[in-house]
């Protein structure tokens, strides 16, 4: 902990926010003071993926609870991500750093060109000195594009920038046996792996009702980061400069897993399948042993609405799903297709149909 460079600090609502909305303004500035601290004149880079949108845009709105349609979620959220960043910015100028804005959707991350561009964006503000502030872009986001919390979205971006360390700031301060209210339980320090704590009930979202998280979405984005190789530290708000400096606090997952190539992960656990393709047995084999790409030859069948480029999910004959990954052709055009080698479909309706339905690059395997 002590020697990581680049660092992906989350922070929720509740860690920012009053129960009935809208910023609270001393909560943001100590927590720009512990992240100021931690950067020290680019001692360490530090990205800050902040919840808090929704919740600010609350009070202004006249809302007394997060409101649960789409609509008025994307209205919170448009005046209070302007508000919310404002505050960063004028909290953290007090030590010289700049802030940069940084919004994305599940479709910025999952397809290969967008994916490029999120992460010279904020590998270039990391070069410049900039402290990247990113959170979902609530406004504009549909529920087939939403990442759906922002504690997947920050252990993706750990993975993204290839971070040393993932910090979850929460309201407890760390993983439990049981409700922390209750007396007799106690706090587990470390985490080696899943078997660690399939013991462990762990609780949903808080009393507060600015959120969306709680303590499922957090070990479950400490899941995807220590699979992906990046170590988490989850703690309390209250806790964090004891994180960054790398002083024992909270739960510390280590690491499980080795880095796999970048978009896969996105595709795994950020992307929305926008229908199916069911494969007979040996295309099966061929995508989940062989890793291969996916042939017209080995689909059943196609189900769902989709256009190319959107993510699909694989599935058997017996409908359980095997893989997801990026189709090369509409929905409209594959029945034709189906069962027919590319060689023939080359010779019938020209060279631009001998190719993958799913190339193996944009492909990823759900079971072994």
């Amino acid at each position: 902990m002590t020697q990581a460079r680049r660092i992906v600090v989350k922070v929720g609502s509740s860690s920012l926010t009053t129960a009935s909305g809208g910023l609270d303004a001393d909560r943001v500035d100590a927590l720009v003071d512990v992240l100021a601290k931690a950067h020290g004149g680019g001692e360490k880079e530090i990205v800050l993926v902040s919840s808090g949108a929704i919740a600010a845009g609350l009070a202004p709105l006249g809302l007394a609870r997060r409101p649960k349609d789409l609509a008025r979620q994307q209205a919170a959220a448009s005046v209070g991500q302007g508000l919310l960043v404002a505050r960063y910015t004028a909290s953290f100028a007090r030590y010289g750093v700049r802030v940069g804005q940084v919004l994305l959707t599940t479709d910025d991350t999952s397809r290969r060109a967008h994916y490029r561009n999120a992460y010279r964006t904020l590998d270039q503000l990391l070069a410049m000195g900039a402290l990247p502030v990113v959170n979902e872009n609530d406004t504009v986001a549909t529920d087939e594009i939403r990442f759906g919390d922002n504690d997947r979205l920050a252990a993706l971006v750990a993975h993204l920038v290839r971070a040393d360390l993932l910090v979850l700031l929460s309201d407890v301060d760390g993983l439990y046996d049981g409700d922390p209210a209750r007396p007799g339980t106690s706090r587990i320090d470390e985490v080696h792996g899943p078997a660690d704590i399939a013991h462990v009930q762990i609780g949903s979202a808080g009393k507060a009702g600015v959120g969306t998280g709680g303590m499922v979405t957090k070990v479950e984005a400490a899941r995807i980061a220590a699979a992906a190789g990046v170590p988490v530290v989850l703690t309390s708000a209250a806790r964090g400069a004891d994180a960054l400096a790398g002083r024992p606090t909270g739960t510390f997952f280590h690491a499980t897993g080795r880095r796999s190539a970048d978009r896969l992960l996105w595709l795994a656990h950020a992307s929305t399948p926008q229908g199916a393709l069911v494969l007979d047995e040996g295309a099966v084999e061929a995508v989940v042993q062989g890793r291969k790409s996916l042939l017209p030859a080995g689909i059943a069948a196609v189900e769902g609405e989709f256009s190319a480029g959107d993510p699909v999910e694989l599935r058997d004959t017996a409908g359980h799903p095997v893989a997801r990954g990026l189709v090369t052709f509409d929905a409209r055009e594959l029945p034709r297709l189906l069962g027919r080698s590319t060689r023939e479909l080359a010779r019938e309706l020209g060279p631009e149909y001998e190719r993958e339905v799913v190339h193996r690059d944009d492909l990823v395997v759900l079971r072994p």
